[in-house]
């Protein structure tokens, strides 16, 4: 059984793509002026003080060799168990080991092994910087398709977070089954990545430089609706979107009308039962958002402010977190009167992005697909 596995886990590393991939980003790209496209440009909205603050008492080598950018930060993350997909140096992991606390966790993956060894190279030091007892954090050398592989136990994380490292894989569904299957229930995929506006033509997802760029992987937005609904998780929720451009012109004569977009979603694993539309009252205790918590494109919550949401939202606020931060009560309450009524939800980035008429992005915390690992860029 356990060669089985061994055999099976050696097949899984020997994918053309993954290869590829590896190769790109260790061999090809030397800075982050080489790359061909700003998938992989860093957002210029301000990082929230608390997170800049946490960033300063990461070590410097672990910083250095951080190759990506932007930050994919949820929010109410103190106590919680957290995986990062494509940890690369550990950047992200060191500062959210200090966001979720001394009784929280945090586990990077990654599938490079230089990476993974800066990463476990100083746990003791950030340790003792941040005052801890015991380690909060962890790192294993793996495949975001192959969690249970790699020895994550299953229902063992609140929170999974990811920046731009899905579409650099084969096999985004099973992505997001071993993403599912390592979640607790209610907990939450927060992640951000490229999509396309159609199914992509086979010259563009056999391109090696648009595969690394992480244009060459992206999945149709239409199709992570569908994906979502396939392994079990909740509708998406569309956090942010920005506009991806290519300025190089060989190969956007490959890409033709194909358009592009960084966008942050929001996926909870929770009961699929239906909801009844209520009121909520947001209680202003999630740090970093104490008056005004944008859960995503469709609803800002601003402390003791009664808003009206629907039952999908109703059932993941309550089912998930969230749902200590928040009044509920059902709908045609005494304080009905003053509730905000939301607008219609969008799921399609690129008409997020057309309804706000810029490209540029959302909160510093929602993602500009900095991105990951040998998965794009750390």
């Amino acid at each position: 059984m356990a060669e089985g596995k061994r055999a099976c886990e050696k097949s899984f590393a020997d994918t053309t793509i993954h290869a590829d991939v590896k190769d790109y980003y260790g061999n090809v790209l030397k800075k982050t002026s080489d790359l061909k496209s700003n998938a992989c440009v860093s957002s210029g909205q301000p990082i929230p003080a608390f997170i800049r603050q946490a960033l300063k008492k990461v070590h410097p080598e672990v910083s250095a060799k951080y190759y990506g950018c932007g930050l994919v930060v949820p929010e109410c993350l103190e106590g919680s168990r957290i995986l990062d997909l494509g940890s690369g140096s550990g950047r992200d992991c060191y500062m959210l080991s200090q966001l979720v606390g001394e009784s929280g966790h945090v586990t990077g993956i990654d599938m490079t092994e230089d990476q993974v060894e800066v990463s476990r190279k100083y746990v003791d030091y950030h340790m003792q910087e941040f005052g801890y007892k015991k380690p909060n954090v962890n790192f294993v050398q793996g495949y975001i398709e192959a969690l249970t592989e790699a020895g994550l136990e299953e229902s063992s994380f609140d929170i999974i977070i990811s920046n731009c490292v899905v579409n650099l894989s084969p096999d985004k569904k099973r992505v997001l089954t071993e993403a599912y299957r390592v979640l607790k229930d209610g907990g939450e995929l927060y992640f951000s990545d490229v999509y396309s506006s159609g199914r992509l033509s086979d010259e563009i997802k056999n391109h090696k430089v648009l595969w690394g760029e992480c244009i060459g992987g992206a999945l149709w937005w239409e199709d992570l609706l569908q994906l979502a609904e396939a392994v079990g998780f909740s509708p998406p929720r569309l956090v942010t979107a920005s506009v991806i451009t290519v300025g190089n012109k060989e190969l956007q004569d490959i890409l033709g009308d194909f358009k592009f977009v960084s966008a942050t979603y929001r996926l909870f694993k929770v009961p699929k039962d239906s909801k009844k539309a209520c009121q909520v009252i947001y209680n202003g205790d999630i740090t970093g958002v104490e008056h005004s918590f944008h859960f995503d494109c469709q609803y800002t919550f601003k402390v003791g402010e009664v808003v009206e949401v629907d039952g999908e939202v109703a059932g993941v606020l309550s089912g998930s977190r969230f749902a200590k931060e928040f009044t509920f009560q059902p709908p045609g309450a005494p304080c009905e009167p003053c509730g905000v009524k939301p607008k219609a939800g969008i799921v399609n980035p690129f008409e997020l992005i057309q309804q706000l008429g810029t490209g540029s992005p959302g909160p510093a915390t929602g993602g500009c697909c900095g991105t990951q690992s040998a998965a794009c860029c750390k």
